[in-house]
């Protein structure tokens, strides 16, 4: 059982890390499987960790990036009330959207905090020796991963993803469009949450093709909304049968089974 920042503020306690849910993993039956096998993961290598529970509230970044400001600034400030009210410092992330809106607008309304992608927390944890993964369960797989544009381009963040994938001795394959090349899936820009516009081929359509250029057994993905827009490009594709989907945090905890 995961316990609230409530319940641990209620004890006295204080957690190592807050682990921000996020929306997608709030309410998305697919992205909750991710943050299950991230939670495993922190359990297993003996982080205490907490969540803020009915308290947290989406961080704006939807509505920042759709025009609407004002209730971007209104979402922020009440959860940055929320979290300096536990004095939180420490925040960590299977979201880049909430990662790069925490870390670096939440600043210039009074939300200042340390703030960690999965990956990287993962990555520190097994460099730290605190977390063993076991590997050969991907041995000889193709994985292809594709670079979130928050995480990537806007953050650098290129090397954690793949040192965790490397780490299953994995065959890690590049497609031609990757890191600061890499091609959005389709979702930012709350472009997840509308209809699509004219044109000849869904942007994540065109993602997956580029992916399946390079032949692999599994696409790996460090965001919950890229990880929607790459398995509905494999469906369109109708490669579900041959080509998975999962996130990096999936990938570990599986081959730890």
């Amino acid at each position: 059982m995961i316990p609230t920042m409530a319940e641990l503020s209620a004890r006295g306690e204080t957690p190592e890390v807050l682990f921000w849910v996020g929306c997608a993993g709030s309410f998305d039956d697919r992205a909750k499987r991710i943050i299950r096998a991230f939670a495993h993961l922190l359990q297993k290598a003996g982080v205490r960790f907490a969540v803020l529970g009915t308290e947290e509230s989406c961080t704006g970044d939807p509505a920042k990036r759709a025009g609407n400001e004002f209730l971007f600034q209104m979402q922020a400030m009440m959860n940055i009330e929320v979290l300096n009210n536990y004095q939180v410092t420490k925040i960590v992330t299977t979201c880049p959207h909430c990662f790069n809106t925490i870390k670096n607008e939440y600043p210039a309304l009074g939300g200042n905090y340390e703030v960690m992608h999965h990956t990287e927390l993962l990555k520190t944890l097994i460099d730290e020796g605190r977390l063993t993964i076991e590997s050969g369960t991907y041995k000889g797989k193709r994985i292809t991963f594709h670079d979130p544009c928050y995480l990537g381009r806007a953050n650098k963040v290129y090397n954690a993803p793949r040192e965790l994938l490397s780490s299953l001795e994995a065959d890690l394959v590049e497609m031609k469009k990757c890191k600061a090349r890499a091609m959005c899936c389709g979702a930012g820009g709350a472009q997840l949450f509308k209809e699509s516009e004219k044109g000849d081929k869904e942007i994540n359509v065109l993602r997956t093709e580029q992916a399946l250029d390079v032949h692999p057994d599994i696409i790996a993905t460090a965001c919950p909304f890229c990880n929607t827009m790459m398995t509905d490009g494999v469906k369109t594709k109708e490669k579900e049968t041959q080509i998975k989907v999962y996130d990096v945090a999936e990938l570990l905890m599986m081959s730890d089974e």
